[in-house]
């Protein structure tokens, strides 16, 4: 059997679809990336990747070693957390995978409940690890069992790709895109969104972010800005028509997880029926 972490790689590159963002994802320099797919390969006595193509994608041969790769490394993951949750309950760790956005908002503000409010999933001394990045990025360590949870954004748009047959979700909150302007010292919209008017600057987000934190004329979530509008910081434009609804959801694989994860998704959900 090749080497657990040469099956996440393999993992890692079905999900992205690159090399250069793979090796991204598994901390390692591109080339080194690229020597150990081929290790895999040569376990494996064919080619596992279509060459020259972009995106990467895999051959037949491939596709069904990734099936068993996912099953390999989910089944190693659900090990170890079952051999973890037999020790002391001081040793829990909670582990959540968000995007930046959410993990300052919505899963600070969760993890505080399962803390405080009853029943207290989170006791005294119980660690909660965060971890944060781009959506492929996330979505790829709940994939290989490397955190319990995953918050995230959904719009057709922005889609995590995770099989229903291994992962199901609940719907965390809803939310929207709103257009949001700065104001000047009198209080007014800096900027408009008026059909032939001047010309209005369009703050992007950049490559590879979900959503980001970003100032001026700009498409935010509500719950980032909301309080800054009702402060008249920020003044909203348009109307319902210029909104972007979406979901933020909450995934967890079927597969049982540590005790400690099966009670904050049970007191999650508990909360949300």
């Amino acid at each position: 059997m090749p080497d657990l972490k040469l099956l996440e790689d393999l993992i890692a590159l079905a999900r992205t679809g690159s090399f250069v963002r793979a090796a991204e994802a598994r901390h390692v320099t591109h080339p080194a990336f690229g020597r150990r797919i081929r290790a895999l390969e040569a376990w494996a006595g064919t080619p596992l990747i279509h060459r020259g193509q972009q995106p990467a994608t895999l051959t037949p041969e491939g596709e069904a070693l990734l099936k068993t790769a996912v099953q390999v490394v989910e089944n190693m993951s659900a090990a170890r957390e079952r051999m973890r949750g037999s020790r002391a309950g001081g040793d829990a760790v909670l582990r959540i995978a968000a995007g930046r956005s959410l993990a300052r908002t919505l899963v600070t503000d969760w993890i505080a409940r399962l803390r405080h409010r009853a029943p207290k999933v989170l006791a005294v001394g119980t660690r909660v690890d965060i971890s944060t990045g781009r959506m492929e990025d996330v979505g790829t360590r709940l994939e290989q069992g490397k955190v319990d949870m995953l918050c995230c954004y959904e719009h057709p748009a922005m889609s995590v790709s995770l099989s229903p047959q291994r992962y199901r979700y609940m719907t965390f909150a809803t939310d929207k895109l709103v257009p949001v302007s700065q104001v000047d010292l009198r209080g007014n919209a800096r900027h408009t969104l008026r059909e032939g008017g001047p010309p209005t600057p369009l703050i992007d987000y950049a490559g590879g972010l979900a959503m980001a934190r970003i100032l001026g004329v700009a498409w935010l979530p509500w719950s980032l800005v909301v309080a800054d509008c009702r402060r008249g910081a920020l003044t909203a434009l348009g109307g319902r028509g210029d909104e972007v609804a979406f979901e933020v959801r909450l995934y967890r694989p079927r597969a049982r997880m540590s005790e400690l994860a099966e009670a904050a998704w049970a007191a999650t959900t508990r909360r949300f029926s």
